[in-house]
């Protein structure tokens, strides 16, 4: 779940997916303890946090395809 209270994004090194355009694309920053996630055209924008274990249990169902609706 994510966090009410995220920290300052500004203090994060973010990385973005090497396939983006440009665009509409998540950046991800981690740390220690957590994964802050924001929008790359919105850099001053709301972030999410989670924790290291709740990020990966999300991109591992995202590799097997469990989002995978139809597509």
């Amino acid at each position: 779940m994510p966090s009410a209270d995220p920290p300052d994004p500004i203090n994060f090194v973010w990385r973005v997916a090497q396939r983006c355009d440009g665009g509409s694309c998540l950046r991800v920053a981690a740390s220690k303890e957590m994964v802050v996630v924001g929008d790359s055209k919105n850099p001053d924008g709301p972030v999410l946090t989670y924790t290291q274990a709740a990020w990966r249990m999300f991109t591992a169902a995202a590799k097997n395809g469990v989002f995978d609706y139809g597509l």
